[in-house]
């Protein structure tokens, strides 16, 4: 085996094994993941929220027993085979040793570290971004085909993971008009491979269109709630922050492509990263969603930094440029990670304050930064409902029914009752209603922001309302959220859930 080989292994194994170390056990599942597990048992070519790609991984997540293990894992082996990519990328640039550990320990000791924590779809997003930015280096240097086909596979699969990979694409195509590249628009294999892709991805387009197009209100709702609050200067601090280590890496592939004639051939890079950047910005999305511009061009000044420090006194920087990603990136773990309690997290405050991490979706600062708060008392949350749904004579009769997704999918991963099936008129659950059954009992999660605590509705419909419980950990997004337990009914709630599901489908 070859020493490359050897070393991309060792990078590979410790980025691996890192992850399971990065969240202390005072935190549950991220809210986002509990409703990508769930989608294991409810398969479709679609969802409200997501493509199916990620069903698909939580499908093979639920045959190996749906653990955390292998929760952790996925994300983790999605952030290995990007260092993989990468360094293949710089083999493809005719990069050598140096240069590949250089832009390895870039990617692995930077913002997708972070990503990687969470079982997301934008794991596999920054995967699929940076291999097709491989597959396109690849067709530069051999004009193969293969090569244009192999990249229509990646942006389908990508397509059908999370649809922010079309800002690849709307990035791209103006960058080729831009460059001599152009001329692939005049083969008859683009349009073929154009073709392949469309095919991959048109049982999801249908499934849109079945749906009404459901990415549309998805998007809208993302807008109206959360981007709007997106501030496009927080946006750009973002960008520097994610690679702080490695940002000279950065504006070293910029200044080759403008000033080194072995990458001339290859500068339609940086017009797609400008273009697509410039989009981001104007749409006033969150940073992250840029994250995925960032790997190939760590190749591309890494290949720079090789050639342009290959002898004299200049060869003596290339310990220190490894070195200098390292320094800058451990102080970044004890704000960036969940490596402590909530409690040792906020001795921290300023500091998080200052990088913007305090900032939620709402713009405002809060305790702790959202993912963190987002990781905090769901297994309350599934234990108090358990308790509650023990006390029933008649639990196969009763809706657990919920405020938001993260409610219940955390209620159907924490819970004893495997079958307990919480849904919500939140997300994907709105689909998933077990209303086969009559329902006698409601086990109802509100939120603290609710405006009616009194459950005066409720009071019509059912013999006894009791606040049964509430969520006390104040570091929890959920603090405060309250369970109510409804017992029988005295009007027919299937009918009136029918009616409210058809509503709330016909307002999106």
């Amino acid at each position: 085996m070859k020493k490359s080989t050897v070393i991309l292994w060792m990078f590979i194994i410790v980025k691996l094994v890192a992850h399971y170390f990065l969240i202390n056990p005072a935190y549950d599942l991220h809210r986002d993941e509990y409703l990508h597990l769930d989608q294991a048992k409810h398969l479709a070519w679609g969802f409200e929220s997501v493509p199916p790609f990620t069903s698909w991984i939580s499908l093979i997540i639920l045959y190996l027993g749906d653990g955390v293990f292998w929760i952790k894992f996925f994300p983790a082996l999605f952030g290995a085979l990007t260092i993989a990519v990468v360094w293949k990328s710089v083999e493809a640039l005719k990069g050598n040793l140096f240069a590949m550990i250089l832009s390895a320990t870039a990617i692995l000791f930077s913002v997708i570290l972070r990503l990687n924590i969470l079982y997301q779809p934008n794991s596999f997003d920054v995967l699929c971004w940076t291999t097709f930015y491989f597959t396109i280096i690849k067709y530069i240097n051999s004009q193969h085909r293969k090569w244009l086909y192999y990249a229509a596979v990646v942006i389908a699969i990508g397509f059908l993971n999370k649809y922010n990979i079309l800002f690849l694409v709307m990035g791209m195509l103006p960058a080729l008009l831009l460059t001599e590249h152009r001329k692939i628009l005049l083969r008859k294999q683009f349009y073929f491979a154009l073709g392949i892709a469309l095919l991959i991805v048109l049982p999801n387009l249908v499934w849109q269109y079945r749906h009404g197009f459901p990415v549309v209100h998805h998007m809208k709702t993302l807008a109206d709630t959360q981007l709007v609050n997106v501030n496009r200067s927080d946006f750009l601090k973002e960008q520097v922050l994610y690679f702080l280590g490695s940002l000279y890496i950065l504006i070293a592939a910029f200044y080759a492509f403008l000033f080194y004639p072995p990458f001339k051939q290859y500068r339609l890079f940086g017009w797609s990263f400008l273009f697509s950047l410039l989009i981001f910005i104007f749409l006033k999305a969150k940073g992250y969603y840029a994250i995925g511009l960032y790997p190939i061009f760590i190749s591309f000044g890494a290949v720079y930094l090789e050639q342009a420090w290959k002898s004299g006194w200049k060869f003596y920087l290339r310990p220190v440029a490894i070195l200098v990603i390292l320094v800058v990136f451990i102080p970044m773990l004890k704000l960036a990670f969940p490596l402590v309690p909530p409690a040792d997290i906020q001795r921290n405050e300023k500091a998080l304050k200052d990088f913007g991490m305090l900032r939620w979706e709402d713009g405002k600062d809060h305790a702790l930064p959202q993912d963190f708060a987002d990781m905090r008392g769901w297994k309350e949350l599934a234990h108090k409902t358990d308790s509650i749904f023990a006390s029933l004579n008649a639990p196969e009769n009763t809706l657990v029914l919920c405020d938001n997704y993260g409610q219940a999918g955390a209620i159907n991963y924490y819970s004893k009752y495997k079958d307990i099936q919480a849904v919500s008129m939140n997300a994907d659950y709105i689909n998933w209603f077990p209303l086969q059954k009559e329902i006698k009992h409601v086990v109802l999660v509100q939120e603290s922001s609710d405006d009616d605590p009194g459950r005066k509705r409720e009071r019509t419909l059912f013999k006894s309302v009791l606040l049964a419980g509430q969520i006390e950990d104040q570091y929890a997004r959920e603090y405060g959220t309250k369970i109510y337990l409804l017992k029988d009914a005295l009007t027919s709630i299937n009918k009136i859930l029918e009616d409210e599901i058809a509503k709330e489908k016909m307002n999106q």
